[in-house]
Formats: structure tokens, sequence, C-alpha cells
């Protein structure tokens, strides 16, 4: 049976398809259309998804009249219905609507390793759940605690987003990196607060914070990061505490958009003996997790890179080497685009980590703030002789302190730590191919990877992009 998972109406809309086991495709809407966080689906991407076959039916990733109670009873007015069914070639096909915070569970669950296992799902707020445990054994998923809006760990981190001058729901990996050139103390205690009355009135869903008592300044900016970020920390550690004793599983999947703050992630690994967050965690990951809902089994998840293919026999490794060896970094396209947020090898940026300027030179071409980190990627088999690492990090999921800052000092933010992505062979033979070569050349098995994207625009997908790109910073894409 192939199914064509879909989310939409709320940030980062996707679709994914899977044919029994197998996952054909999955894209973000963004990429297609080229609105930044994008909340509807197009007729580009699912045209892009029916290449790969047609549906017998359709999983949505959410349960919209149960999330439009909560809407109307919260005060707003309601969004604009799903569009996706407005597609030619979907019209007479069945849809299947399963709840927002087990589409999560699915997402994770059933592309993980684990046949038993607790699913901790923490997001903003899905119909009603923002706070959900559940427990996976064989290809079952059995909710066993859940928490209603208004509590809210996503909530409260994307609130304090919206305090400190960002965009919530888009710029909270802002927050946690300037969190690292603050000092909790001062504000540990009001924001920690904040957090334990967030059921109260200190919190509108519309209007943010509303009782706030201190100015906000560029002095104060990165304290009041550094006490969210603590005390998101410390409540996550104690939430998991909770769950493990509730559910006696060493195994844990974390799901939910609150999954993408590697800093705190990386705490789970003094908790559970494993761990798997799927690399789209947050909303998008939805539209797969849905599908995976409605086959009921363990999907085959062998790769991230299941959007737009551009093509290519190979990976260009030889070229990005040589210009990275003269110019300090490499723009690179290759094959298919990975379905989540972080550039992983195929829509990339790369540069010389042993550079201390190549950091401001990336953060001038992407038009970001000078303290902005970048992310290493290290050949897997060396990366422990890097980093502190608790297990291998394909994703970029986890931040750690680097052993050696001093010769990659491009690649570490202020307070010694990385978000490392590890790379073998088997999981990016091309990209291991230009790392290796980059480790010949230099004795450095560590390379600089950001995000190859326009200011304020999604990951580079298709051919289209790779011109505006180049027309807007007078460089070459390499492919």
């Amino acid at each position: 049976m192939i199914i064509l998972g879909v989310n939409e109406t709320t940030h980062d809309a996707s679709v994914s398809l899977i044919e029994d086991n197998i996952i054909l495709f999955a894209g973000h809407a963004e990429r297609y259309s080229k609105i930044k966080n994008d909340w509807f689906v197009n007729d580009k991407l699912i045209s892009d998804a029916l290449k790969y076959g047609k549906p017998d039916l359709i999983a949505y990733y959410e349960k919209p009249l149960l999330k439009k109670s909560r809407i109307l009873i919260s005060g707003g007015l309601g969004g604009e219905p799903p569009r996706f069914m407005n597609h030619p070639d979907l019209k007479g096909v069945p849809v299947k609507n399963f709840s927002h915070h087990y589409s999560h569970a699915a997402a994770g669950y059933y592309t993980s390793r684990f046949d038993d296992a607790v699913i901790v799902v923490l997001d903003a707020i899905g119909e009603w759940n923002t706070s959900s445990i559940w427990v996976g054994v064989g290809d079952k998923i059995q909710s066993v605690y859940k928490k209603n809006y208004p509590f809210s760990f996503g909530l409260f981190y994307s609130a304090f987003t919206q305090l400190l001058g960002l965009k919530p729901n888009e710029e909270e990996y802002i927050l946690m990196g300037m969190a690292s050139y603050g000092k909790p103390g001062k504000y540990y205690s009001q924001v920690n607060e904040y957090f334990s009355s967030i059921s109260s009135q200190k919190y509108n869903f519309h209007k943010g914070i509303i009782d706030w008592q201190g100015e906000i300044t560029p002095l104060n900016k990165h304290d009041i990061a550094s006490a969210v970020q603590k005390v998101y920390e410390d409540r996550l550690y104690e939430f998991m505490e909770f769950a493990k004793k509730k559910t006696g599983k060493q195994n844990l999947v974390f799901m939910g958009g609150c999954a993408l703050n590697a800093t705190a992630n990386t705490r789970l690994w003094e908790q559970f003996s494993d761990v798997w967050v799927m690399p789209n965690p947050g909303d998008a990951g939805s539209s797969l997790g849905a599908a995976a809902a409605a086959y009921g089994k363990h999907l085959n998840w062998t790769t991230p890179y299941l959007g737009y293919d551009i093509g290519q026999a190979r990976y260009p490794a030889e070229a990005a080497l040589n210009a990275i060896l003269e110019d300090g970094i490499a723009p690179v396209v290759y094959g298919r685009a990975e379905y989540g947020p972080r550039a992983l090898g195929n829509r990339s940026i790369f540069g010389d980590p042993r550079d201390p300027e190549i950091k401001s030179k990336v953060n001038k071409i992407k038009k970001r703030e000078q303290f902005r980190p970048f992310a290493p990627v290290v050949l897997e088999e060396y990366a422990s002789d890097w980093f502190e690492m608790p297990a291998t990090s394909p994703y970029m999921q986890y931040t750690v302190k680097c052993k050696k800052p001093n010769l990659i000092p491009s690649v570490v933010h202020i307070d010694g730590t990385s978000r490392v992505q590890t790379v073998n062979r088997r999981q990016h033979p091309g990209l291991h191919k230009l790392l290796t070569l980059f480790y010949k050349e230099t004795g450095i098995p560590v390379l600089l990877n950001t995000s190859l994207n326009i200011k304020g625009q999604p990951l580079l997908n298709d051919e289209h992009d790779i011109l505006e790109w180049e027309k807007a910073y007078g460089q070459k894409v390499i492919k």
C-alpha cells in the first residue's frame, strides 16, 4: 500500500510518501514555494512526491476539529483549512486523521531501531496536548501520560524567544546560541518561577509574556537567554526522569519541536541507555509520522536524503576540496535534499575549520549575527579524538565539548562546545570522501558545515535556487 502523509496549517508544512515500510519521498513545502516556514503544501511539492507513486490512502497529521475547538476556546479565530485535496491527482483518495502527538510519536518510534522504548513528545501545542509519554513495544504504541495547554515546554521557550526580540516558532535556535554568552544566575529564579506558573495569566497564547518585570536591553539579553536555556534543561531532565520511572524503559525516543534543542539533548545520555531523535522531530516530520501511523509498523529508515533530486552521479568531493583549500569555503549541492531543518552535506556550505576568520566570513555571506556558531562535520572514526561524544551524531542533534578547540576555532562556540555531525562511509560515501581528502591534506578530519541558503529563505532545493544563490552572492555553487 502507498500512503501519502501530509502536515499543513502549521509552521513548516510537508508531505511524505511510503510504500509499505519503504520511504519513497519526504519534502518540505517551503523548499518549493520559497516561503520560509510555509504553512501550506503546494502543487509542486505534491507533484514531486507523486512521481514516486500514487497513494491509496492519505494520512493527515492531526485532527482539525479538535484543534479548532482549542483555538476558539483560547480566543483565536481559527485559520485556513488544509489545501492538499486541491491537487487534482488526490481527488477521491480516502483520508485518515491521526492526533498531532501520536503522529510525532509514530514518526520517532517507527523510524527507530527500538522494539521497546519510552516515547516522549514535547512541543508548543498540538490540538490540546503539549507534553505526552508513550510506550512502544513491538509495533504497538500506547499512550501512558499527557499534559494539555496552557502548560507547555515549547510555548515557554517560544515566549522568551519573542520577549528577546526574536521570531517565535522560527528563531528559537538563535536564543539557544545566545545563551552561551550569558550567565543564568541573575535571572534563573525569575524565569523558573515563570515556568512554574505557566498555567496562570503570566502567558497569553496570542500576546506571549505579558508581565515580565524589568527592561530588556542589549546588555541583559544574553543573561536572560542563558537562564531560559538552563531552566529548560533542568525541567526537561525532571520530565525525562518522570517518564523513565513511569515506564521503566531504558531506550528513549524523543520527538516534537523541543527535540531540536541540541544542547539539552546531550543530557539525555545521562539518563538513558540509548536515544533516538529522528532528524526531523518537529512538525514537518509529522507528515512521515502520519504515514507511519497509518502503516502501523516500523519503517526502513536508512537516510534523511529524501527530498527533491537534483541528480549527479558523483559527489563533487575533489572540486569541493580544491575550493576549500583555495578560498576557505565551498558551497555544494548534490542529489536529494535533506528531510529536516539541518543541512547534512547535500545542500551545504563547507569551510576550513582551522581559520578563525572563516566563521566571520560565512556569517557575512549568510548575513547572520556574528555571534552565531557553526557546526563541525567530522569523520566518525575520528570523532571521539576531537569531541567528547556520548554517541555518534549523524544528524547534528547533540552539543558536546571540543577537545582541540585551538585547532578548529571556526566550529567551536564561545563555551567550548560544538554541535557535531558524524559521517561514516555507509551513511554518505561522498561526504566521507571529502572529509578523508581534507584529512590527508591537513591532518584535520573536520570541516565547517552550514546550510546553503539565501538569508531569510529555505535551504536551496532545485536548479532555480542555485542560479538565485549565485546571482545573490557572486559565487559558483559546486555540483
